[in-house]
């Protein structure tokens, strides 16, 4: 068993719990699976005692107490007779051992790769239903390592933990067989060879478990190093600083190699020792048994079975010791891939979509404070404000002034330390908050653009085959980008390249607008969205923003005040509160923190 964690619960446990019960009775067929290859190898190691015996000394099989039933069912007479039927036994057991452990194989390799899978998926949907203060707390670096590389390792663990049960019931079985050849020298050797292993296992203990978070960590800082490079790719092609990136991938990568091949060696090395070992026992028991009276005779059949019940043993250790070897070196992988599979899921995780709340006077503000952690200065300190269901809402304020954070609230990405969000007198509140984001849009500044077309990009999240071309149009056009996609040769089906790289910043903003008016959301929220747009398409995209319909609700960061200039209601922020309130041209007249 695995040490304790700081749950307090064995890792196994933990990962146990996260099997799903179809995987754990498939896990029960495989243990009567392997119970069954056991049997096998007691049959086949037990087959080979009469089998040379026959060969070596035929009377004395054909006198043995034991062979009378059978010779009596067939009818034989000589002890020739026998050579045929036991040859045949031979080779049956033979085959059935081979087969049964070829078949165990592929149902431990077929169950230990769906169990991973399970998991794989699991770590992912838990980690997208995650706060979004979660995420924002987080490396993408250790989630991507989670999902990807830890979680393959907990596949190998689990494969080596089935390896160990299997191993140990083969050890069951091989030592059954033994003992019934030779007892004294089946449990010498049983009992000499295992207590070598376990002076080896205390002795490399601490170095694997040393090794194992060493693996752990620099599987997590070699990714960091390649997204680190490869996404600021252009200034590392402009600053000539590959050198400096190829530094830093050496000293993650370097460690990571050094330790898994510690953990390699130590896996691996005492199988040499063992065979030779093994090869010195069989001769000295050679030599031993030809000393005495009819001892070549008597040797050869239990020379033989010994022979084959080591060649099967040493293995099996061998097995074994690889088996534990390789869970020591990756229990701080296990580890970290459980607290990703221990992220508690939200209630609504397998419900069916919200029914949007309804959503037909204001959007209200109270007291409304927040800060991201209990010791940190509030972002948003005391603010009251009313937004009104159609109303044209923009927000200016210098960095820092908590502008997006108040938009964050507002979308019920994030929860208010203190006060409330209310939609028509509702509190709003984790019960509510997916009807609530059922009514929004979000343009961002940075805008994401997944590696596909055009048209799945605009229609962001709709399976492909639910996706409305028409509606693709309507959205394109609204969003002022239709033309230039459709001089293109593949319009609405051109490939956008990794995060849009083949798009310009004006067009990738765009297509952001066009997937938010996809939507057909009534609250449009633009965070500072136009900001790459030059000043003519950004008036001919605010133009066409402002030609929806009047119960869709707007709200706008702009870098630009001018921006602003169709709204309703222009808000300024400054040091978390609310420091003026007004028509455009109030803020016109005296404009305050931002470029008009």
């Amino acid at each position: 068993m695995l040490h304790f964690d700081k749950n307090h619960r064995p890792l196994l446990i933990r990962l146990w719990h996260h099997i799903s019960l179809l995987r754990r009775g498939q896990f029960g067929l495989l243990l009567l699976l392997m119970l069954a290859a056991s049997f096998a190898e007691i049959c086949s190691i037990g087959a080979v005692l009469p089998f040379l015996g026959v060969l070596t000394a035929p009377v004395r099989v054909f006198e043995h107490p034991a062979a009378q039933p059978v010779i009596q069912a067939f009818g034989f007479t000589q002890p020739a007779q026998m050579l045929l039927p036991l040859t045949l036994v031979f080779a049956f057991a033979a085959l059935l051992a081979g087969a049964m452990r070829l078949l165990l194989l592929w149902a431990s390799t077929r169950l230990t790769y769906a169990a991973g899978a399970d998991l794989s998926i699991s770590i992912y949907r838990r980690t997208l239903y995650q706060p979004y203060t979660v995420h924002c707390s987080r490396n993408s670096s250790e989630i991507i390592n989670g999902i990807s590389n830890k979680t393959g390792g907990v596949i190998y663990i689990i494969t080596q933990l089935l390896t160990l049960a299997s191993s140990g019931l083969m050890l069951t079985g091989i030592l059954v067989a033994l003992l019934s050849v030779d007892p004294f020298i089946a449990l010498s050797a049983f009992g000499g060879f295992g207590l070598i292993y376990l002076i080896i296992i205390q002795l490399t203990r601490t170095r694997l478990l040393a090794d194992s978070a060493r693996v752990a960590r620099e599987s997590t800082n070699v990714i960091k190093s390649l997204q680190e490079g490869l996404g600021g790719i252009r200034d590392v092609l402009i600053d000539g600083s590959q050198e400096t990136y190829c530094q830093v991938y050496r000293n993650a990568d370097l460690p990571l190699r050094q330790a898994q091949g510690n953990s390699s060696f130590i896996q691996s090395s005492p199988r040499f020792g063992m065979e030779a070992l093994g090869m010195i026992l069989i001769s000295g028991l050679a030599y031993s048994l030809a000393l005495q009276p009819d001892g070549i005779a008597k040797a050869i059949p239990v020379l033989g079975a010994l022979a084959l019940g080591a060649q099967r043993l040493l293995p099996v250790l061998q097995q074994a010791y690889a088996a534990w070897t390789e869970i020591q070196s990756g229990r701080e992988s296990l580890k970290d891939a459980l607290d990703l599979l221990d992220q508690p899921l939200p209630d609504y995780a397998d419900q069916p979509p919200a029914t949007p709340i309804p959503f037909k006077k204001d959007i209200r503000l109270t007291q409304l404070s927040f800060r991201y952690q209990s010791e940190s200065p509030f972002v948003l300190n005391g603010l009251n404000l009313t937004i009104p269901k159609g109303s044209r809402v923009g927000f200016i304020g210098t960095t820092g002034s908590g502008k997006s954070t108040l938009l964050d609230i507002i979308m019920s990405l994030l929860e208010p330390s203190a006060g409330t969000l209310q939609i028509d007198g509702q509190v709003l509140n984790s019960h509510n908050q997916r009807g609530w984001q059922a009514h929004i849009a979000h343009v961002p500044q940075a805008i994401f653009l997944a590696d596909s077309t055009i048209e799945e990009n605009i229609a962001f999240g709709v399976p492909k085959a639910q996706i409305d071309p028409a509606r693709v149009r309507q959205a394109a056009q609204q969003a002022q980008i239709a033309n230039a996609i459709e001089s293109w040769p593949q319009d609405y089906q051109t490939l956008v390249g990794e995060r849009g790289i083949r798009l310009s910043g004006g067009q990738r903003q765009r297509i952001g607008i066009a997937r938010a008016l996809y939507k057909q959301a009534d609250i449009i929220i633009f965070d500072e969205a136009t900001n790459a747009l030059d000043g003519e398409t950004e008036q001919a995209v605010m133009q066409a923003i402002e030609g929806l319909s009047q119960d869709i609700t707007l709200l706008i960061i702009a870098h630009r005040l001018t921006t602003l200039r169709n709204c309703t209601h222009v808000v300024e922020l400054a040091g978390g509160r609310i420091k003026r309130a007004g028509s455009y041209q109030d803020i016109v007249d005296q404009p305050l923190g931002v470029n008009p």
